[in-house]
């Protein structure tokens, strides 16, 4: 086995030291770039992992605000319907409200009208009555001059 390590130029001493080189920098591979780059992805896994994890938390909450947003506009559609419900219903009461008042006023008009006419014809007789008493004087007081 010398004999060959010998024939290929091959000293054990040198390659020992080489070994020995070679595990040096090993170790500080090990240590100065191999610990720093497994360090960094392991950092990124997390912020991946976390981000992930976000988004997810993110669905969820967007799916919420949806449910949410469905349940505040059926709400507000609800509540939109019978505001327009309870409006017509206070506008047809309103309109019940006038016409009866509208009535009730027509009423008192005419019954005022009524006892206008009334008076008004009862001052017409009254004048009548006086005008035709008048009238039956002046006539008596011409029969009796005409007999006279």
């Amino acid at each position: 086995m010398e004999q060959i390590a010998h024939t290929f130029g091959i000293d054990w001493r040198l390659l020992l030291i080489q070994a020995a080189n070679f595990g040096l920098l090993l170790v500080a591979l090990w240590y100065l770039l191999y610990r720093p780059v497994v360090r960094i992805i392991e950092e990124r896994r997390q912020k991946i992992a976390q981000g992930v994890a976000d988004a997810n938390a993110a669905t969820q909450r967007l799916s919420e605000v949806e449910r949410s947003k469905s349940d505040i506009l059926t709400k507000a559609t609800r509540d939109a319907e019978d505001l327009v419900v309870s409006s017509k219903k206070r506008s047809e009461l309103k309109e019940k409200q006038l016409l009866a008042e509208a009535e009730a006023k027509g009423a008192r008009v005419l019954s005022d009208a009524g006892k206008r006419a009334e008076e008004e014809r009862g001052r017409v007789m009254k004048e009548a009555q006086t005008e035709i008493a008048r009238l039956a004087i002046l006539a008596a007081e011409k029969v009796i001059k005409e007999k006279k």
